[in-house]
């Protein structure tokens, strides 16, 4: 299952799953956000529409870029 990680300007870890909306968690160090958004998608994954978001979740390829402005 894909997240984002990014380090915000007051210098948490702000995670992202965006499979689900309003998927979002942070931590102290990455580790600790990896474990509140598991929490998180366990939680929510429970609910009939993200079952079926999971169920049709068969991605064959995932990058990441990134682009400088």
């Amino acid at each position: 299952m894909p997240v984002f990680i990014e380090k915000d300007e007051d210098g948490f870890y702000v995670v992202e799953c965006p499979l689900f909306e309003g998927c979002y968690s942070q931590g102290k160090t990455v580790d600790e956000a990896l474990r509140n958004i598991r929490e998180v998608i366990e939680l929510i994954a429970g609910e009939k529409k993200n079952q079926d978001i999971l169920e049709a979740y068969h991605p064959e390829e995932i990058s990441l870029h990134t682009i400088t402005l």
